[in-house]
């Protein structure tokens, strides 16, 4: 089972977290009327293999926001930090 050592609440199951998405993913602007780059922030992301950089919260717990960086082909996690601090 994955394990994610939140920085409040030390180690937990992912169970307790919830997925929010890769972290480097960047947002169209608010006010962005054009569509296609809503389309490609919504419908095209990428699918990598190694390390990836992903926002969880720990709903369970702190409820906090983590930005993760995970390797998706082992589940091998090398960092977490909070989002927001420098993330």
């Amino acid at each position: 089972m994955l394990r994610i050592p939140c920085p409040n609440c030390g180690p937990r199951n992912a169970d307790e977290f919830r997925y929010g998405g890769g972290a480097s993913v960047i947002r169209p602007a608010h006010d962005d009327p054009d569509p296609e780059a809503w389309y490609r922030y919504v419908y095209l992301r990428e699918n990598p293999k190694g390390a990836h950089r992903e926002y969880w919260q720990h709903v369970l717990g702190c409820r906090r926001w983590l930005v993760v960086t995970r390797n998706t082909a082992n589940h091998v996690i090398a960092e977490v930090s909070l989002a927001g601090a420098g993330a």
